[in-house]
């Protein structure tokens, strides 16, 4: 483990690194819930607690779980057994591992179920059948019992072969197309949207500041919950990122660096979607229905609206892949290597385990009862395990010495009290709230 080399292969650069990081954070989450959020509690006033908690979770949180990966040169399990061993509870810590990673498998069940009703909507929006209907009627179709079975398959089976081509081959590769794409796509859109008559109503929606909203605990809880999920800290999926990173790389910066084009995306996201949802007096609800029912709404009634519901579901199809590709080499790379079987074996595994048991929950309802339990219950212990066993069981001297690495000089002293007495207290009132609240993310 000391050679800085992965079994499977190293990112090939800090850039292709960042990009398949960027390519994970940026979600869903991203495209159908900031705008929204952004609008409700406070318009910019909202950006400020919100680019607050992007920065320490940022700074502290994914340089966290980016360096457990590099130092012990493995995934999920294999990384919670390395911080426990400096306790001699190895065991105990390979099995709180699988909490975690358990957390990543069940949001790639859900995702991949969503992310078959972004596909069938883009097969939707090229041959024109999505507007041959009512978009409510046409999206009922996809979320029925076993409505999206082949598009489910396809996204899966997508996923499954990029993964078996390795790190550099697959997930890089991958990353350094999707991404851009994703990013040029939607400037296309937010410059489009930007001419159409009453847009300007979008952007007060979004940016006109409501300093009221500071004063309400529900902005700052929110704001710390769509930070918290965006970044996807889930004491998982970047911790395998980071085993594949070369010991050159500035973990801080490239932290940093994730969180800034993750933050980039979801402003860039509420500039293509609000301003047209408001030209055309749409109410801009939340949640699935902004996707799937408002905005073929929105481009039915725009000149080339069907070109441009290309350019919108294949973008979100990118961010989508990206993001389920990371939450599958979490599982991949931990099964890999504690049971010892070839990557082509744990790819198939879990390929078909995700796809298997999303069949039977593809019923909207179901769907979103299951991604509610495991985001509330499973991925928030995850990131409290992870962030509790990196700084305070391995300890904040021992994980210093590998942030260190390839950074300039030492970290600063606030840097660890930020992560022992801030970050874990945060993550911790992420997991409480998110019961309280039935879900922040």
């Amino acid at each position: 483990m000391s050679d800085g080399q992965h079994k499977n292969g190293n990112f090939t650069s800090t850039i292709g690194f960042v990009i398949a990081c960027v390519g994970s954070a940026v979600g869903l989450g991203n495209i159908w819930m900031f705008p929204y959020r952004l609008g409700q509690y406070g318009g910019a006033a909202f950006l400020i607690p919100y680019l607050l908690f992007i920065f320490l979770f940022g700074w502290v949180g994914l340089s966290a779980e980016f360096a457990i990966g590099r130092k012990a040169r493995t995934g999920t399990i294999g990384s919670y057994g390395y911080c426990f061993a400096e306790r001699k509870k190895e065991k105990l810590g390979k099995a709180l591992g699988w909490f975690p990673l358990l957390g990543s498998l069940g949001i790639a069940i859900g995702y991949s179920i969503v992310l078959g009703w972004v596909l069938r909507s883009l097969a939707g929006a090229v041959t024109g059948s999505l507007f041959e209907k009512d978009a409510a009627a046409y999206f009922a179709e996809a979320a029925g019992a076993f409505g999206s079975v082949p598009w489910h398959l396809i996204i899966v089976a997508a996923v499954t072969l990029v993964l078996l081509t390795g790190v550099t081959k697959g997930i890089e590769k991958v990353s350094k197309v999707m991404m851009p794409l994703f990013f040029l796509l939607f400037i296309i859109l937010a410059v489009r949207v930007a001419f159409l008559p009453g847009a300007s109503e979008g952007y007060e929606f979004l940016f006109v500041p409501k300093w009221e909203a500071l004063l309400r605990v529900d902005t700052w809880v929110m704001a710390m919950g769509q930070a918290f999920f965006s970044l996807s800290i889930t004491g998982s999926g970047m911790i395998v990122y980071g085993a594949y990173l070369d010991n050159k790389v500035d973990i801080p910066g490239a932290s940093i660096r994730t969180a800034l084009f993750d933050t980039l995306a979801a402003l860039l996201s509420g500039l293509a979607i609000m301003p047209a949802v408001f030209a055309f007096g749409i109410d801009a609800g939340s949640g699935p229905s902004l996707i799937f029912i408002t905005l073929p709404g929105v481009f039915s009634q725009m000149p080339m609206g069907r070109l441009f519901a290309v350019f919108f579901f294949l973008s979100v199809t990118f961010a989508g892949i990206t993001s389920l590709i990371n939450m599958f080499e979490a599982v991949i790379e931990s099964w890999q290597t504690q049971f010892a079987i070839s990557r082509t074996m744990s790819a198939l595994l879990v390929g078909g385990i995700t796809f298997l048991a999303g069949v039977f929950l593809e019923e909207e309802s179901r769907t979103g009862k299951w991604l509610d339990a495991v985001s509330i219950g499973i991925v928030p212990l995850g990131a409290v395990l992870g962030a509790v066993s990196i700084y305070y069981v391995l300890g904040y001297p021992r994980i210093r010495e590998e942030l260190e690495k390839g950074h300039k000089g030492r970290l600063s002293a606030a840097f660890g009290f930020a992560a022992k007495y801030i970050y874990v207290p945060l993550t911790i009132l992420v997991l409480i709230l998110g019961y309280v609240y039935n879900g922040i993310g």
